[in-house]
C-alpha cells in the first residue's frame, strides 16, 4: 500500500497521519472528515522555494488557493514565505481574516466584478492578473476613482495544450481564460495596458493546464511567452519585469501516476527562461509559479464511516459511505480516480472488490470503482480515501442539505480543528421565510 507523507500503519493495524490514529480522529471529530498532513504541506512549500534558490535569482511561489483554502491554510502559506493566488472576493476575505500580507497576493479570475475589484484595491492586493480588455478598462476606471494605480500582469494564452483532461486545460487557444497571442489580441491588450492612466503593467502570465506529468508543454509555453515579450518590446518599447508561468504540476492519485518533483519543474522553467531571454536579449524577469494541487493534494485524506454493503451476485458489490459527491465531486465531474483502504483494518488482506458510493440521491455518486478493500470490511468500519487535499473541500456542496465536513490539520501527534463541521442551523442561517409562507394559526 502506498502511503503519503507522514502516513503509516501502527501496531493495531490502524492508519496514522501526523502521528495521530485516524480512528481517534473519527471518534473525536466525526465523519466525513478531511484530514490534512501539515508536515507534508510544509515540505511541499519548502521544496519549491529551495528549488528556486538553487536555479533562479528572482522568483515568487504563489500558492493557488483555489485548491484548498481556509484561514489556517492562508496563515501556513504566510509562515512558509509563499505568496497567495486568489480568484474571488471570498478568497480575498479569507486572506484578510488570516492576516495574510496582501501585497503578496495575485488576483486572478476571468470575470472579476466591480465589487471584487474595489475590495481588492481597498485590501491592497499586490497584483491584478488582467484577463480581458473589459477587465482592463474596469480596473483602470475603478483605480482612478480611488486615486491609485493598480499593478498588473496580463494573462495571455500561448496556444499550448497540456496533456490533461479537457476541462482542466487552460493554455490552448480556445479557452475562457486569457487573451490569445495568436491573431494579435494580446499585443493589442498590452498596448492598451501601457496607455492606461491607473494601471501599471509589470509583465505577463499564462497557465497551460493541470495534473501535468510531461514538462515539454512548460518549455514550449515559456518560449512562446518570451517571444511575445520580445514582440511587445519591439512594438512598444516595454520590457516585462515579471513572468508568471502558472502551476499545474501533477500528483499521484493512483498507481501508475508518475509525478515529477517540484525541483524538476523549477529547473525546467529556469533553463527555458534563461535560454529564451538570452536568445532575445531580454533581461531575466522575476519568475513566478502558482502551485496548488502539488502543495496539498497528497497531504489530504478523507475519512468515511462504512454503512450499507450491498452485493449483487455476478454484478458488483456496493459499499456505501456517509459522504460522497458532496465532499468529492471530482469523480463525477472529471472521472477522477483515487485509492482507498479500510483504515482500521490495514492488516487484513485487501481481496474484496467493491464500488464505493456515497449517500447522495444521484446514480453518479460513485467515489471509486473496483476498489480492493479489506476482505472483512463491515458496516461501522472507517474508509480512508487518499490524495483528497486538492479540490475536495474547496468544491464541496450542500447537495441534499448534507452539512460540509470538518477539516483537521495533524502534525507531531497533534490534531487541530481548522474548519468546524457545518450544522443544520448553519445551512438554514441564510434562509428567509416570508410571512405569507408561514403556517397559519388554527382557528
Amino acid at each position: 500500500m502506498h502511503f503519503y507523507g507522514t502516513a503509516s500503519r501502527n501496531g493495531q493495524g490502524h492508519l496514522t497521519i501526523g502521528g495521530v490514529d485516524v480512528v481517534d480522529l473519527a471518534r473525536e471529530f466525526g465523519t466525513p472528515l478531511y484530514v490534512m498532513d501539515e508536515e507534508l504541506i510544509r515540505q511541499n512549500c519548502r521544496a519549491y522555494v529551495a528549488a528556486f534558490r538553487d536555479h533562479y535569482p528572482d522568483f515568487d511561489v504563489a500558492y493557488a488557493s483555489k485548491a484548498f483554502l481556509c484561514t489556517a491554510m492562508a496563515a501556513l502559506v504566510a509562515q512558509e514565505g509563499l505568496s497567495l493566488d486568489v480568484v474571488s472576493g471570498g478568497e480575498i476575505a479569507t486572506a484578510l481574516q488570516a492576516g495574510f500580507p496582501m501585497d503578496r497576493t495575485y488576483f486572478h479570475g476571468n470575470n472579476k466584478t466591480a465589487e471584487e475589484i474595489r475590495l481588492a484595491l481597498e485590501a491592497g492586493v499586490g497584483r491584478f492578473v488582467v484577463d480581458s480588455l473589459h477587465e482592463l478598462e474596469l480596473l483602470n476606471r475603478l483605480a482612478g476613482e480611488r486615486g491609485t494605480t493598480a499593478r498588473a500582469l496580463l494573462r495571455v494564452t500561448p496556444g499550448v495544450e497540456a496533456h490533461t483532461h479537457e476541462y482542466i486545460s487552460t493554455g490552448q487557444l480556445d479557452s475562457k481564460f486569457g487573451i490569445p497571442i495568436e491573431g494579435g489580441q494580446a499585443l493589442d491588450a498590452a498596448r492598451a495596458a501601457l496607455q492606461a492612466d491607473h494601471v501599471e503593467l509589470l509583465g505577463f502570465h499564462c497557465h497551460i493546464g493541470s495534473q501535468i506529468f510531461d514538462l515539454t508543454g512548460y518549455r514550449v509555453a515559456a518560449d512562446r511567452m518570451l517571444a511575445f515579450a520580445a514582440a511587445v518590446r519591439e512594438e512598444t518599447g516595454f520590457t516585462p519585469s515579471e513572468l508568471s508561468l502558472g502551476g499545474g504540476l501533477g500528483v499521484r492519485y493512483v498507481e501508475g501516476d508518475r509525478p515529477l518533483p517540484p525541483a524538476d519543474l523549477v529547473a525546467c522553467l529556469a533553463e527555458a527562461v534563461r535560454s529564451g531571454a538570452a536568445e532575445r536579449a531580454l533581461p531575466l524577469p522575476k519568475l513566478i509559479v502558482e502551485p496548488g494541487r502539488s502543495i496539498v493534494a497528497e497531504a489530504g485524506t478523507t475519512l468515511y464511516t462504512v454503512g450499507t454493503i450491498k452485493e449483487i451476485p455476478g454484478v458488483r458489490t456496493y459499499l456505501s459511505v456517509d459522504g460522497g459527491m458532496g465532499d468529492n465531486i471530482r469523480p463525477a465531474l472529471y472521472h477522477a480516480r483515487y485509492e482507498c483502504a479500510v483504515a482500521n483494518k490495514l492488516d487484513s488482506e485487501r481481496t474484496r472488490i467493491v464500488t464505493v458510493v456515497g449517500r447522495y440521491c444521484e446514480s453518479g455518486d460513485v467515489l471509486l470503482t473496483d476498489a480492493a478493500v479489506a476482505a472483512d470490511v463491515a458496516p461501522g468500519d472507517l474508509l480512508a480515501v487518499f490524495a483528497t487535499g486538492a479540490y475536495n473541500y474547496s468544491m464541496a456542496s450542500r447537495y441534499n442539505r448534507f452539512p460540509t465536513p470538518a477539516v483537521v490539520f495533524v502534525r507531531d501527534g497533534r490534531a487541530d480543528l481548522v474548519v468546524r463541521r457545518e450544522t443544520f442551523a448553519d445551512m438554514a442561517a441564510c434562509d428567509v421565510l416570508p410571512p405569507r409562507f408561514r403556517p397559519r394559526a388554527e382557528a
